[in-house]
């Protein structure tokens, strides 16, 4: 869901060329190819030296205290370039189309007969969060929470992202599942894996943040994604009944 904001530059790759395209395969054409190659390897290279200087600013100063024209001037950019390639502010620390988004819906939509939607989205929210206690993850998320937790733009943004990824898992179930308007199950549902999401998400930053890492984190990061799995899927009647 969210941009991890790197330490090193991402590696620049060329897309395929445009299939189809008339004149290919002549020298003019394979030339206008190859510029294509070279504009879009710089935009690429552009963008990840901006990403890069505004991660570096940010993790000096917090979000709210860097203004584009510093990142700018620190990516080596004019102004409006950073706008070009990130209209707001907020685009260089999250994505503006999570790929955690269509990665949830297709395990979903890939599930096998006779699997519930809590099943299949709460199994990839458990399995993607536990990525987070990589050693290669690690000070990424270290770096992100800081970040995010010193900002309350950041954070209001964090909690839209959420509700963006709930609604559109919320419709997907109504649409298989043939739901009325308005009717809560669906959007219950989408709540609930979010939710779980949210929290293991939450629970990453803080032990990453006290020095956890590595296997310990990822382990501990499962074993609490199977309790909050295990709730979905058996459901609230018997958590936290008062006692007597």
């Amino acid at each position: 869901m969210i941009r991890a904001v790197p330490s090193t530059r991402p590696e620049v790759q060329t897309p395929p060329p445009p299939g189809g395209q008339p004149g290919l395969g002549t020298r003019r054409g394979r030339a206008a190819e190859q510029g294509t190659g070279v504009r879009e390897r710089k935009r690429q290279e552009t963008r990840a030296k901006i990403v890069d200087a505004a991660a570096e600013l940010f993790a000096e100063r917090g979000f709210d205290a860097v203004s584009v024209m510093e990142i700018a001037r620190r990516a080596g950019v004019v102004e409006k370039t950073v706008f070009n390639h990130f209209p707001v502010k907020e685009g260089l620390v999250f994505d503006a189309d999570p790929p955690m988004r269509a990665a949830l819906l297709d395990a979903v939509r890939r599930r096998p007969a006779g699997e519930s939607v809590s099943a299949a989205a709460g199994s990839f929210v458990v399995g993607a969060v536990s990525l987070l206690g990589s050693p290669e993850a690690a000070s990424g998320v270290a770096r992100m929470a800081q970040v995010i937790r010193g900002s309350r733009t950041l954070q209001v943004r964090e909690r839209e992202i959420l509700g963006e990824l709930t609604d559109a898992l919320a419709g997907l179930i109504a649409e298989e599942t043939g739901a009325r308007p308005g009717q809560v199950e669906p959007w219950l549902a989408a709540h609930a894996v979010l939710g779980l999401y949210a929290a293991l998400l939450e629970l990453a930053r803080d032990r990453v943040l006290a020095g956890v890492g590595g296997l310990e984190l990822s382990a501990e990061l499962r074993r609490q994604g199977r309790r909050g799995l295990s709730l979905l899927q058996f459901g609230l009647a018997g958590y936290a009944k008062r006692r007597p």
